[in-house]
């Protein structure tokens, strides 16, 4: 992690002031597998927060493994504060690891490309759920997750760009440490909010 913010922050001073300012980022990490997956598909759109919330009342209504959630009813799902359309996704992520199609313990040998290339083939995972999970549990240290609203807002704020296609290009300077990059602008979005989150 020093080597990293090291490389930063002769990079661009604005990451040394974050650090000066609210210290170091916590650097997020979560257990691979099935269960991290569905909490990452709880967690599109809405806030850490709630889907934390909606999670904890999944694991304690049923146990979380894919041969539970594939058959659980859907209204059971709703009970549980899980839309529709999440419902859908958790069933397909469920069925394709039950069916073969997915191995999720061998993603951790396969590089982040492959990695990529086999969640973004179920539908309901696309860049953002497949960044996070490569960053928190399988700590790949290069990586911005551009589909990330606080990711954005914080580069608009701090670095004056407004255009994702100019952040993606602007951020290759922060490679091969984008991901500690990524922590240190969620660390500053959160901080400045006093808002505290547990990965």
């Amino acid at each position: 992690m020093q080597e990293a913010i090291d490389f930063l922050t002769n990079k661009n001073p604005v990451f040394r002031e974050i650090i000066e300012k609210y210290g170091l980022p916590p650097i997020p990490k979560r257990p691979q597998g099935f269960e991290t997956l569905v909490l990452l598909i709880l967690e599109q759109q809405v806030s850490v927060d709630s889907a934390k919330a909606t999670f904890l009342k999944i694991k304690a209504y049923t146990t979380c493994i894919p041969e539970t959630m594939a058959i659980l009813p859907d209204e059971e799902y709703r009970s549980l504060g899980v839309s529709r359309q999440k419902t859908k996704y958790i069933k397909i992520l469920s069925e394709a690891i039950l069916n073969k199609e997915l191995d999720v313990e061998s993603l951790a040998s396969k590089s982040a490309k492959q990695v990529r290339e086999e969640l973004i083939k179920l539908k309901g995972i696309g860049n953002w759920t497949i960044d996070i999970y490569l960053m928190f549990c399988l700590q790949e240290p290069d990586l911005i997750p551009l589909g990330d609203i606080a990711v954005i807002n914080t580069i608009k704020e701090l670095l004056d760009i407004h255009d994702k296609q100019e952040m993606e290009i602007h951020a290759e300077q922060w490679s091969p440490y984008r991901s500690y990059a990524t922590y240190l602008l969620w660390h500053y979005y959160l901080s400045k909010r006093n808002r505290k989150i547990i990965y």
